[in-house]
C-alpha cells in the first residue's frame, strides 16, 4: 500500500460511534441533509429503515430535512409501505421524463438529485435488515466536521448466512474482494485504503455529486469513487466504520452480471483517463451456463452499462429548493 494511502487511512478513518445527532445537529449549521434510499422490491424492509430515521433523525433530533425513497419499477408493495412509514415516494420513471428511461441503481441515484434538495445527500441501500440509523449519522459525521471532505463512504463486516441461518464471518463482499479490489489496486492504487469500496450506503455534498456522471448499472459505486478522486483528490475523501451490515445476498449467477458491470465501468474510466489505448470495443453481452437434463445449457444476457451525465449539465436543472 502506497505510505500516501497509509497516512489517509489514518485520518480519514473513523467510526460511527464517534459521531452522535446531537453533536451533528449543532455542527450541521445552515446545511440541508436529504436521505435517498433506491428501492426496487424492497417491500420487506424499506418501512423499517423509513420508519427508524423519521422516529430518531427527523422527530428526536431534527438532523435530517427530507426523507426520499426512489422506487425503481417495483412489483411488490414496496412503495405503499415506504409512504406508510414517512417517506416521500418518488417513481424513478416519473423524474426528467422528458429522458429516455434507462436501467438500473445508478439510474435511481442520479434522478434522486432531482427530486432532492439537501445541500448534503446521504444514500442508503433498502435492503438492510437490522438497520440502525448509526448508518446515516456516521456517514454525515465527515461532512459536517470537515468541510475539505466531499464524500464519504461506509464500510462494514457482512455476514454471509448458511443454510441455518447463522453467519459466516467474511463471507460477504464476494464481487469486491474477486473484481473491484483487484481492479482498483492495479489501476487506481490511491482507493485502495477503502475497505468496502462497492458499499452502498455513502454521503456526499450536492455541489459535488452533481458534477460528476453515473453508471446505470451496477458499476455506479466504483464510478463515482474513481470519478471523484479525480476531481476531488483523496484527502477531500473519507470512509466511516458502520459496524455490521446484514442483508439478501444474491445468487453467483446475479453475482456475475454486477461483475460484469463493474468491469465494463473500470474499462470506461481507463480509457478516459489515458491509462490504456482499447483496440476494440468490449462485449455487452454475458453467457453464463446451468445444467439442464440434456446437459449444461447458455444463458445469454445483455450487461451493458449506460452512463448519465452530470447533472448540472442537463437542461433545466437549476439550483434546488430547500424543503
Amino acid at each position: 500500500m502506497l505510505p500516501e494511502v497509509e497516512a489517509w487511512l489514518r485520518r480519514r478513518t473513523s467510526s460511527s460511534d464517534d459521531w452522535s445527532p446531537p453533536e451533528l445537529l449543532e455542527a450541521r449549521g445552515d446545511a440541508t441533509v436529504s436521505v435517498v434510499l433506491p428501492a426496487r422490491d424492497e417491500g420487506e424492509t424499506v418501512g423499517e429503515i423509513v420508519s427508524a430515521i423519521r422516529r430518531e433523525l427527523m422527530e428526536a433530533v431534527p438532523l435530517v430535512d427530507e426523507l426520499v425513497v426512489i422506487d425503481s419499477r417495483s412489483t411488490d408493495d414496496t412503495a405503499v409501505r415506504a409512504a406508510a412509514a414517512g417517506a416521500r415516494v418518488v417513481a424513478q420513471d416519473e423524474v426528467l421524463p422528458d429522458l429516455k428511461p434507462l436501467d438500473g441503481k445508478g439510474e435511481a441515484l442520479w434522478k434522486s438529485l432531482a427530486v432532492t434538495s439537501g445541500d448534503l445527500l446521504v444514500f442508503v441501500d433498502a435492503d438492510l435488515r437490522e438497520f440502525r440509523t448509526s448508518f446515516v449519522t456516521g456517514l454525515l459525521g465527515p461532512l459536517l466536521a470537515d468541510p475539505g471532505v466531499v464524500y464519504v463512504k461506509g464500510c462494514y463486516d457482512r455476514p454471509l448466512r448458511d443454510a441455518r441461518g447463522a453467519d459466516a464471518p467474511g463471507g460477504g463482499g464476494r464481487v469486491t474482494e474477486l473484481v473491484a479490489r483487484p481492479l482498483l489496486n492495479l489501476h487506481w492504487p490511491l482507493l485502495a485504503g477503502f475497505v468496502q469500496p462497492l458499499a452502498g450506503e455513502y454521503a456526499g455534498r450536492r455541489s459535488v455529486l452533481e458534477r460528476v456522471p453515473f453508471v446505470t448499472g451496477y458499476g455506479v459505486e466504483l464510478g463515482l469513487l474513481i470519478d471523484l478522486l479525480e476531481l476531488s483528490g483523496l484527502d477531500a475523501l473519507a470512509q466511516v466504520d458502520l459496524g455490521r451490515r446484514v442483508h439478501s445476498h444474491q445468487s453467483t449467477e446475479a453475482l456475475g452480471g454486477m461483475a460484469a458491470q463493474i468491469l465494463q465501468t473500470s474499462w470506461s474510466r481507463l480509457a478516459r483517463q489515458d491509462k490504456m489505448i482499447p483496440l476494440h470495443t468490449p462485449s455487452p453481452r454475458l453467457a453464463q451456463f446451468r445444467r439442464g437434463p440434456g446437459g449444461h445449457h447458455a444463458t445469454v444476457r445483455d450487461v451493458a452499462v449506460a452512463e448519465r451525465p452530470p447533472m448540472i449539465t442537463v437542461p433545466g436543472y437549476g439550483p434546488r429548493t430547500a424543503v
